[in-house]
């Protein structure tokens, strides 16, 4: 059996270990601690935000993000559908209801005509969103300007979801800091990891105040344990941010050799009629933490050659199963144009971690093109 190939496994940069073996040597293991403010400033410095709190999980983030916002039991919250189920929980965490919005086919990202319309629909049954949840897929740029836009027009503050997106820009400006509040996440998948991991960013600082305030248990400042409201165990370790802050000095080349990886498919697959790609607009910049294909064909297609790779012992997985098709949001208000479920049905993620070697690049095509053929006969 040939050697496994991840979809998106963790690839170390050099330094994460003797920043870790500084951790243990200084004895601050513990939810906060030097290497925490080190990792805060510099992802502050990344992406040209003026503050940023270090937590426990990209969706500790959103939560919080939520809570500071003034989401409340019985609001209603506005979520991208075409997205991990991680971006629209914390609003059920808090009572609130989603209403989800499909996506359009340019980035596969909210669609801002369909935006537009959710938000008029709540507010003429007498329920306007109290946030909307931004996700950017797969590291590509949504059609931000429009998005923030509707959003101003109608009041309603944005969060961005770029736990996929870190290294991505629109219009040279990074995502996660054009909207009321960013999100990032450092899950073991993503571009660079802390294991586990996430930040929330803004141009707010009482937000991110409120986040580390609410992240450490909401301990007041006294002397004895004081709580005046309910907390939480969502700050950051100092160990894993030592490790992201090893990560952070190889975060450009992560970038670039996820483009490369974009690259290289597109040069060796385009040529096959069946396989589109996701483009990349004017002005817009991914990361391309994922390679995304579609494939022409019978439903369920992407299905069929993601078994085929599988029995290659390679990783693949078709695009997110919708929000609105999941059983656990089975109550959500949805606002659909099938964009996302057409996505589901025939589009497929590629490996693209950021180790890949031309070996293992080649095994991928070659057995891409080996499972179409045996579709055609």
């Amino acid at each position: 059996m040939n050697e496994k190939i991840w979809l998106s496994p963790p690839h170390m940069g050099g330094k994460e270990e003797k920043y870790v073996e500084d951790v243990f040597a200084s004895n601050w293991i513990a939810p906060i601690g030097p290497y925490v403010d080190q990792f805060e400033k510099m992802l502050a410095n990344y992406n040209e935000v003026q503050h940023v709190a270090a937590l426990s999980s990209g969706t500790a983030a959103i939560h919080l993000a939520l809570i500071i916002l003034g989401v409340q039991p019985g609001d209603e919250v506005i979520c991208s559908s075409f997205t991990f189920a991680a971006s629209a929980n914390p609003i059920y965490y808090l009572g609130a209801h989603p209403v989800l919005v499909d996506s359009e086919p340019e980035t596969w990202n909210m669609d801002p005509e369909l935006l537009k319309k959710a938000i008029e629909s709540r507010i003429r049954s007498g329920q306007k969103p109290k946030a909307i949840v931004l996700v950017y897929l797969y590291g590509m740029p949504a059609m931000i300007d429009e998005i923030l836009d509707i959003a101003r027009e109608y009041n309603i503050p944005v969060v961005e979801d770029a736990a996929e997106a870190l290294g991505s820009t629109y219009k040279g400006r990074k995502l996660g800091s054009f909207g009321d509040i960013g999100v990032y996440s450092f899950n073991g998948n993503k571009i660079i990891t802390t294991s586990g991991g996430g930040a929330l960013v803004s141009e707010h600082g009482e937000y991110v105040e409120k986040a580390k305030y609410l992240s450490t248990q909401a301990r007041d400042p006294a002397l004895h344990y004081q709580h005046s409201q309910i907390g939480y165990n969502y700050r950051l370790s100092n160990v894993l941010a030592a490790i992201g802050c090893g990560q952070m000095e190889v975060l450009d080349d992560r970038v670039a050799r996820r483009r490369e990886i974009h690259r290289y498919y597109q040069e060796k697959l385009s040529s096959i009629q069946q396989i589109q790609f996701l483009p990349e607009p004017k002005d817009y910049f991914s990361n391309r933490w994922l390679t995304c294909i579609t494939v022409q064909g019978n439903e369920g297609i992407n299905l069929k050659i993601c078994q085929n790779l599988q029995n290659e012992n390679i990783e693949a997985r078709p695009l997110w199963k919708p929000l609105h098709i999941q059983p656990s949001f089975k109550q959500a208000t949805v606002f659909s144009n099938g964009v996302s479920e057409q996505l589901f049905d025939y589009g497929i993620c590629l490996p693209s971690g950021t180790a890949m070697t031309e070996v293992q690049l080649e095994r991928v095509v070659k057995a891409i093109r080996n499972a179409l053929c045996s579709k055609r006969k």
